[in-house]
């Protein structure tokens, strides 16, 4: 820890030339350990010299191996599809996710990397910590638990459910810390006023796998806990996590995350929403641009907590806008594919509506001041060849469409 325990290591504060310099070269010894010892992998990086990932650009260049695809991928080559670098029987333990997906998890001390996140939030060695994630296949639970042991804590396993044995329980135990989702935590904190349980031990809270909106974490706060949170997946581990100064997310050191447009693996320009694509620096399950499905956008500059990793504002919704128009599904990479004919769009979405019971779609556009005359018709037609559907086109201003993330926008409704 540097700055009299300020940070978790020196890597939260490196320069980030420095950093970028030494996550690419720790890509490369694991991308040529994918190609080696990953069938999965070899299959999916055939044709990359894993010497030549030197930079972004290089990275970017890769496919995009999405969450969406994992079920199938899995199916045609249990368990994991060849994207592991082991034999099943050499991980630690191995978790079932809805889909099912199976994630494994290796023996590495905090393979998941939460003790980065939970030092963040206030937690230190010595303290006991209530953990009210789920022990039950899934993982959470475990990411959790190991990351509390790497920093010395004590660990009490709550799991899910039973709220009121778990606010006795912290009633008679007294720890520091809750790790849970936020509103379980309200459930357990509205127990103990009901039963006259004194849970004033509680300081800190690290919560995750759902929102905390301003008005739930102000109500949290106002029992006398520092309520922080953090987002990760059961594949990943940590992706990113808060700090005291609560100006978005910090990126975890482990992984290296890019924003790409939904439904392909072009990066969004500065400040725009985009797909959460991870690439994580873990030899045992080496995911290598991995698209998570979730949206969020970049923050300029460092946090003003002094870490000096990318910031995100946390999870925006998702990327699958996947919708199904007069009987065709329409994806958000056909509409990609619609723009990449055009460079003379800046950026596209897709609304779909009906009226008296039939759907209508249109693809507005936000196009340079020079476009040419007939672009809309030309438009159209390049929307039927990729989607097989029929379509208006609406040409608007730079800046007219939401920076939400959306590339497909289902209005309808089913009254």
């Amino acid at each position: 820890m540097t700055k009299a325990g300020a940070y978790f290591d020196s890597l939260e504060i490196r320069e980030p030339a420095a950093r970028e310099r030494e996550q690419f070269a720790a890509l490369r010894e694991i991308a040529a350990l994918a190609k080696a010892k990953a069938p999965g992998w070899a299959r999916i990086l055939d044709g990359v010299d894993p010497a030549g990932l030197g930079d972004r650009a290089a990275l970017a260049a890769l496919p995009v191996t999405r969450k969406s695809g994992l079920v199938s991928l899995q199916a045609a080559a249990m368990p994991f599809g060849g994207l592991i670098t082991s034999d099943a029987g050499a991980l630690a333990r191995i978790y079932v996710s809805p889909g099912p997906i199976y994630d494994p998890e290796g023996r590495r001390p905090d393979y998941w990397r939460m003790a980065r996140a939970l030092f963040a939030a206030g937690f230190r060695a010595g303290e006991v910590i209530h953990n009210s994630f789920s022990y039950h296949l899934t993982p959470a639970g475990m990411m959790f638990e190991t990351g509390a042991a790497a920093l010395g804590c004590a660990v009490i396993p709550g799991g899910v459910g039973q709220t009121e044995l778990q606010a006795r329980t912290i009633a008679a135990l007294r720890p520091a810390g809750y790790v849970g989702t936020p509103s379980f935590l309200k459930l357990l904190l509205d127990k103990g006023r009901e039963l006259g349980l004194d849970l004033g031990a509680l300081r800190h809270a690290l919560v995750s796998a759902e929102a905390l909106p301003p008005s739930l974490r102000a109500e949290l706060e106002g029992h006398g806990l520092g309520v922080l949170q953090c987002y990760g997946t059961a594949d990943l581990g940590l992706v990113a996590y808060e700090s005291e100064a609560k100006e978005g997310m910090i990126v975890d050191e482990g992984v290296i995350l890019e924003l790409v447009r939904p439904g392909t693996g072009d990066l969004v320009p500065e400040g725009e929403v985009g797909e959460v694509v991870v690439t994580a620096l873990n030899p045992d399950y080496p995911l290598i641009r991995f698209g998570t499905g979730d949206l969020s956008a970049a923050l300029p500059g460092p946090s003003p907590c002094g870490r000096t990793n990318l910031r995100i504002r946390g999870w925006m919704g998702r990327a699958d806008q996947t919708a199904k128009l007069r009987g065709m599904f329409v994806h958000p990479g056909q509409v990609a594919a619609v723009i990449k004919r055009h460079p003379a769009i800046v950026k596209a979405r897709l609304v779909i509506d009906s009226r008296e019971h039939q759907d209508l779609a249109v693809l507005r556009c936000e196009v340079r001041d020079d476009a040419a005359a007939g672009l809309a018709g030309e438009i159209a037609h390049s929307f039927h060849e990729v989607c097989k559907l029929r379509g208006e086109v609406e040409l608007v201003p730079p800046g007219t469409l939401p920076n939400d993330g959306k590339v497909i926008d289902d209005i309808r409704t089913y009254e």
